[in-house]
């Protein structure tokens, strides 16, 4: 068994797309559209096989961005060496986005830093 993918709702779908394919080497489908209820998605998918809808509609609520809620709390990607990681949460850094910690060795051995996405939703990135 195997988990078939996540799916989170956004509030600027189009944004958070652009943010996994340009950071995260995302392939976005074409898109779907629910004229009747306004609601829309894309499924992006990654190296690996891992699959991640996201999706929007009218009217959504806003929730809470703490981290210490119940509840997913943060999507991980693994890069492949301590250099990238270092690389791409710099790159993020500059690009405007709030480093949480790291790059650091945790207490459990990853190499790993985390970072508040699109959104505010808390990306982890490992080696």
């Amino acid at each position: 068994m195997q988990i078939e993918h996540a799916a989170m709702y956004v509030n600027d779908l189009e944004g958070a797309k652009e943010f996994f394919v340009r950071y995260f080497e995302a392939r976005a489908n074409g898109g779907y559209y629910n004229v009747k209820t306004g609601f829309r998605s894309y499924f992006l998918s990654f190296d690996g096989g891992a699959r991640l809808e996201i999706m929007t509609r009218p009217a959504l609520k806003e929730g809470e961005k703490d981290p210490l809620q119940t509840g997913l709390s943060h999507i991980a990607f693994q890069v492949g060496s301590e250099e990238e990681v270092r690389a791409l949460t710099e790159r993020l850094r500059a690009d405007g986005f709030q480093l949480l910690s790291g790059p650091r060795t945790t207490g459990d051995g990853y190499y790993e830093s985390c970072v508040a996405g699109f959104e505010g939703v808390q990306v982890e990135i490992t080696a």
